[in-house]
């Protein structure tokens, strides 16, 4: 991580509400207001609820429900569409295959959970590997309608909420639409167990920073834990109707620093819980460095530009087994300047 000390977060207890309904609207000055709310929340905890998002309830319902009855398959059959046996990172993730590394350990973690990843065809996250890609999907209708529209409803809100940022940053508000023509952006559908019994160091996921820009995640059940200004962990409860957002490595890099990815993990999971995080990404070969607006003689970058792509791809390569075993084989190789995992983040102000 750089000697930057990005913006620190507040001593928050809950997550604020943030009502994006004028982002929509025809008048400036009025996504301007959705876009003010929108700035509060991220300078404050870097994590907020979602509302007045659009997106239909049906989407919503249709895509819970093919996954629920995915995920109730034996796992036999859910490992014929094993990520392993994908070339764009594409597919199930059973329980063990994804790591990330605990600051607060000095150790892996196994997590509690098992997965299906969800991208583009092409550009896929492995397109440095590989100029053509198929998304590897299960032999099942419904499944793949329901998150196909669900994937494109994601797209379209990524797209408004980049408008968001931008607005809310004072930049043009294209500054980041113009590089959203074929992201590499990814939708992750977890399934984490029930465990009646569990205790508080169970991990669900591992703490970590997310490696896009930003992330719409849809939740089922309590489980998600965020670590605030005070460097305390703050319970995230279900609000109907609502996505969680927040911030990412790339937003953080591209702000200088005014905006923080935030640290966050799942914990205590006791009754199932099913989570469909989608990472907003710009175009694969978009260079990612600080604006000009947020470098000033007091406030100088040391940040390294990187490539999107290669930051989600290297990130991605240093989490999960099945990358890391082609990583040792020789078979891939991580990008140039690849950061090691939480080099954003509270952890990294610590770090720094």
């Amino acid at each position: 991580m750089s000697a930057n000390k990005p913006t620190t977060h507040t001593a928050f207890t809950e997550l604020p509400v943030v009502d994006i309904a004028l982002l929509f609207s025809n008048d400036l000055c009025e996504r301007k207001i959705a876009a003010a709310s929108l700035d509060k929340a991220v300078r404050a905890a870097g994590f907020f609820y979602l509302k007045g998002h659009g997106v239909m309830p049906s989407l919503i319902d249709n895509l819970k429900q093919a996954i629920k009855t995915y995920f109730a398959q034996d796992v036999d059959q859910k490992m014929k569409n094993y990520i392993g046996l994908s070339n764009n990172h594409t597919g199930y993730v059973p329980q063990g295959e994804e790591q990330f590394y605990s600051h607060t350990v000095n150790q892996t973690n196994a997590d509690l959970k098992e997965a299906y990843d969800i991208g583009p065809n092409t550009p896929s996250l492995m397109a440095r590997f590989t100029d053509k890609a198929v998304v590897q999907l299960p032999d099942n209708d419904i499944f793949k309608k329901a998150v196909q529209d669900y994937y494109q409803a994601m797209l379209a809100l990524s797209e408004t909420l980049f408008k968001g940022f931008a607005l809310a940053l004072n930049l043009e508000e294209n500054t980041f639409t113009k590089h959203l023509t074929e992201p590499p952006s990814q939708l992750r559908l977890i399934h984490y167990f029930d465990n009646p019994n569990a205790k508080e160091n169970d991990s669900g996921i591992g703490a970590h920073t997310d490696y896009e820009f930003f992330t719409i995640l849809l939740p089922t059940a309590p489980g998600l834990q965020v670590l605030n200004g005070a460097n305390e962990w703050i319970n995230v409860p279900i609000i109907d109707g609502c996505f969680v957002i927040n911030i990412g490595d790339m937003m953080e890099l591209v702000t200088n620093g005014q905006y923080v990815a935030t640290s966050h993990r799942v914990r205590q999971v006791k009754e199932e819980r099913y989570a469909f995080p989608f990472f907003s990404s710009l175009d694969y070969d978009t260079e990612v460095a600080p604006l000009a607006e947020f470098i000033k003689d007091d406030e100088p970058s040391t940040y390294e530009p990187l490539i999107c792509g290669d930051h989600l791809l290297a990130q991605t390569m240093q989490t999960f087994g099945y990358l890391k075993k082609r990583l040792e084989n020789g078979e891939i190789h991580l990008p140039e300047k690849s950061k090691s995992l939480l080099s954003f983040g509270q952890a990294s102000i610590k770090q720094g």
